[in-house]
């Protein structure tokens, strides 16, 4: 097998969506002394922007790692009609029936999760970035320990 140059394609998309910090496992006190006012019984909105980074080699014929309409229709699926507009605590089944906090560590793990199921090739897939604000930015790559 001959040898290809190896590109990464990123497409970015934006969603806005509320969510509560709260974790079942700490009282109310500790909740707020971790949480701050994110710890909010009404919770809080975002702007999230999201990318989702491909990586592989660039196909000879079409010249592309992945066709980009193809990752938009995979981000649309898993994640804009999965978060857009929704409370990612009550509305997104995972998390209601989970329990598991709704930080953007956490939401980018479930993306992750989400895309890799709609993928027809889950290899591709490389990197997940999620600006909860200008200031607050999580990079979750698959990895585990």
């Amino acid at each position: 097998m001959s040898s290809r140059p190896v590109a990464y394609l990123t497409r970015r998309e934006c969603f806005s969506a509320c969510h509560r910090l709260y974790s079942e496992q700490l009282s109310d006190k500790e909740n707020y002394e971790i949480y701050s006012k994110c710890a909010n019984p009404n919770g809080h909105g975002h702007n999230y922007v999201v990318e989702v980074t491909v990586r592989g080699r660039v196909d000879p014929i079409t010249g592309m790692v992945m066709n980009i309409q193809d990752l938009k229709v995979i981000m649309d699926k898993a994640i804009m009609q999965t978060m857009d507009h929704k409370s990612i605590d009550k509305d997104v089944p995972f998390f209601a029936n989970s329990k598991i906090v709704t930080t953007t560590e956490n939401v980018a793990v479930f993306a992750w999760d989400q895309l890799k199921l709609h993928m027809a090739d889950p290899s591709l897939l490389h990197e997940i970035k999620i600006w909860e604000t200008e200031k607050n930015i999580v990079v979750y790559r698959g990895e585990m320990e």
